[in-house]
């Protein structure tokens, strides 16, 4: 039979479904205990990580978390790295492209070495010289520090942060936003000390000549230029060393942090955005053109619940938990994605072609937009290689970040981005090609009286299931065919699918069936990509049925995630079918939870 999953209480209210077949089917997790970790809210990488964050408290699990992307490519959209080896190529890692062209960059390496090669303007390479060179060079300083995000201006001034939670700044500095208490320019990376010292940096941003941090425990610091007020310290003055955003945010929990080029803007752990900095162009979003040199709130999202806020040159986009992408401030190339080019003060609903949006991404650098789909279609618009797109058009390719590397002038990468090389490519499509082909099967699964046909060999090798079903003491080995009565059609050819893929294309309801399968197959990775299919797709009148099923099924984060959002949208959700449909005692509990978090105080 196969083997049932443990499910060990981690206690401080998480569960982790712990599997041996989770561990040994992925090298990275060898030596490791799995139930120390868990995936970020809102993943949807498609090849196992090579780290997993810490679990965090359910409490905190409020929104999807924009976790860095990670897809298959061969890096040949940026033009920059077709001067690498194939050798250093391929053992490349993580990459981030800036510069005024385009033409400078910084990748981490798989032995986590840190190279920088380009055009070297202000000393951004962080060399220790000014010199340029198409030959990539280690950053000496940064090399084994485990650094794990990566932030620019376009003057250019770098930002970095280890995974310790340090941050390292270079390159130009004529406004104080290297955060050294000075104005000289930074050869190399140095420590930002002591503002930061004794502070968790998870999250870095920077506009044309200013700088963000965001801590661990959701404070906001900001440094740099200040002539518009875009440091939020209530003047105009530059800041030289970082300082804690405290005006009309006071303690409120951030989560989300970005900059425009002399505009900042926050995300509360609430949903609520505040904006600050320049605003002739209306990209603070509070209604007005004025200047803020402290935070404003962005009145007009006051009733929606905002999970991811980017900026661009002069322009803003945010993303609502329902999938709902709004926009405001410069409009002059169609870069809010409102069917034409006027500036907006307050936020419009951008037009999504009756998709729902999961990812929204823009850069300081340019004035063009690009987004995700919950159906996985990359869309962009804005100023698209000198042609202005006024609303979001599908483009066939993978990422945002291919959309910014192929279409952005210039081509630089909106986030650091970890990447997945091509190697051996041709043996992997040939395996995929392999999946439900009757002229070379072996072994052919019946379900509601359809055939899928795949290969014992290969099920053998992607799960622990399939090794003790075709174990030589079990009926099963011998049989040609065999049929399931416990899953639908759909649901178990895209588990088959998934083995031979990595890929699962389903649709947040039938995902479902999938998150069950997975969870009594003991297929953890499988597990947690159906979770991120589902967040995607929650909405006011399921989340009350993907509750329930979190709950069945033990997916905790899931189960957290969907209570928040129903939480957030408590008096819509509970006039649905699905919430009326919910079994009494899943019904008592969720009120006695909803009650405890402040749902019902007057």
């Amino acid at each position: 039979m196969p083997p049932i999953c443990a499910a060990p209480n981690l206690g401080a209210g998480f569960q982790f479904r712990y599997c041996s077949s989770f561990i040994h089917s992925c090298g990275h997790f060898q030596g490791m205990d799995c139930t120390d970790y868990a995936m970020s809210e809102g993943t949807t990488q498609s090849a196992c990580p090579t780290e997993f964050p810490k679990v965090v408290p359910a409490a905190r699990l409020c929104f999807p978390q924009l976790v860095q992307s990670r897809h298959v490519t061969d890096l040949s959209r940026w033009p920059i790295f077709s001067i690498l080896d194939n050798e250093l190529l391929g053992s490349v890692k993580k990459i981030c492209v800036f510069g005024s062209s385009g033409n400078e960059a910084i990748f981490i390496t798989k032995e986590d070495d840190v190279y920088a090669f380009g055009s070297n303007c202000s000393n951004c390479l962080g060399l220790g010289d000014s010199h340029s060179s198409f030959e990539p060079r280690k950053i000496e300083l940064l090399c084994q520090k485990n650094i794990v995000d990566l932030a620019f201006g376009s003057g250019p001034h770098v930002v970095a942060i280890s995974k310790a939670g340090e941050v390292y700044s270079w390159g130009h500095n004529g406004y104080c936003q290297l955060g050294n208490g000075g104005s000289n320019p930074g050869c190399t990376p140095a420590l930002i000390t002591p503002s930061l010292a004794n502070r968790m940096i998870t999250k870095v941003a920077c506009g044309s000549h200013h700088t963000m941090a965001l801590s661990a425990d959701g404070e906001v610091f900001a440094w740099g230029q200040n002539n518009c007020g875009q440091v939020g310290t209530g003047s105009t003055a530059n800041q030289p060393t970082p300082r804690k955003i405290t005006a009309v945010i006071g303690a409120r929990v951030t989560i989300g942090i970005a900059c425009g080029q002399t505009s900042s803007m926050a995300l509360m752990e609430n949903g609520e955005v505040y904006g600050w900095g320049y605003n002739g162009n209306g990209q603070l979003g509070i209604g007005n053109n004025v200047n803020q040199p402290n935070p404003s709130k962005v009145q007009s999202l006051a009733s929606v619940i905002i999970t991811q806020v980017v900026c661009g040159y002069a322009h803003t986009l945010a993303l609502s938990d329902e999938g709902i992408m709004y926009s405001w401030g410069a409009n002059s190339y169609g870069q809010l994605g409102t069917g034409n080019k006027a500036n907006m003060v307050s936020p419009a609903v951008v037009v999504n072609h009756g998709e729902r949006y999961v990812e929204v991404a823009a850069s300081h650098y340019s004035h063009i937009s690009s987004a995700l789909s919950q159906t996985g279609k990359v869309y962009m618009w804005g100023q698209c290689r000198g042609q202005s797109i006024t609303e979001p058009r599908h483009i066939r390719l993978p990422s945002t970040d291919d959309a910014f590397a192929s279409f952005s002038a210039p081509p630089v990468s909106w986030r650091i981005y970890s990447v997945d090389l091509i190697k051996g490519s041709r043996i992997a499509e040939a395996i995929a090609s392999a999946f439900d082909n009757p002229e070379n099967s072996d072994i052919r699964f019946v379900v509601e009286n359809k055939e899928i046909h795949v290969h014992k060999a290969i099920l053998k090798l992607r799960c622990e299931h399939f090794q003790s079903m075709f174990h030589t003491c079990w009926d099963e080995a011998s049989k040609e065919s065999i049929e399931i009565t416990q899953y639908s059609y759909k649901v178990y050819r895209a588990f088959l699918k998934f083995l031979y893929t990595d890929d699962v294309d389903l649709e947040p309801e039938d995902a479902i069936g999938l998150l069950d399968l997975s969870n009594a197959y003991c297929e953890d990775i499988l597990k947690l990509k159906c979770e991120a299919i589902i967040r995607q797709g929650i909405s006011v009148e399921n989340v009350a049925m993907l509750y329930a099923a979190a709950i069945k099924f033990g997916a905790q984060q899931l189960e957290e995630f969907c209570f928040r959002f129903a939480l957030n949208h408590m008096t819509a959700v509970t006039q649905t079918e699905a919430f009326h449909k919910l079994d009494d005692q899943v019904l008592k509990d969720f009120i006695v939870k909803a009650s405890l978090a402040g749902a019902f105080k007057n």
